[in-house]
């Protein structure tokens, strides 16, 4: 993954800003996809850019957070072609890639620290899928409509 998109809701906003920096630092073209500041917002309208530019291909993976992570986690599962994980700790973030091949890595922002969410993401991009009984799993994610 080499362009990341990034998401969050006026909870986030603060960490979304110091992870574009911190991601940029890190070589990924960053693609920001909202909240613009921290006034009130609601999550779905940035979840979904987020998602779309996932599904679309414009972005390689995404990073997303809101003050639990759960609002904005079940907008980006709204989305067939994403897989977004809620990741607190940096072990789950690397099984969440490894066993899952979440695309959008997303944390809780009201509960973590900047170190925290660096450890989570780092195990996130560090992570490779492990596919063998794991990619079964995974293609079984979708909803499948019948014709």
């Amino acid at each position: 993954m080499k362009k990341i998109g990034i998401a969050s809701d006026h909870a986030g906003f603060q960490l979304k800003e110091y992870l574009i920096g911190w991601l940029g630092a890190k070589g990924y073209e960053v693609y920001d996809y909202g909240c613009p500041s921290e006034e009130s917002c609601d999550y779905p309208d940035f979840a979904h850019a987020l998602a779309s530019a996932v599904e679309s291909g414009e972005v390689d993976g995404g990073v997303a957070m809101c003050g639990t992570g759960n609002g904005i986690s079940m907008s980006l599962n709204k989305h067939q072609g994403v897989r977004a994980a809620l990741c607190w700790t940096p072990e789950i973030s690397a099984l969440a890639k490894q066993h899952n091949n979440a695309n959008i890595c997303v944390v809780p922002a009201r509960f973590i620290d900047h170190d925290e969410a660096t450890a989570i993401l780092s195990a996130y991009f560090e992570a490779e899928f492990e596919g063998g009984r794991h990619q079964r799993r995974v293609e079984k994610i979708p909803v499948q409509v019948e014709k």
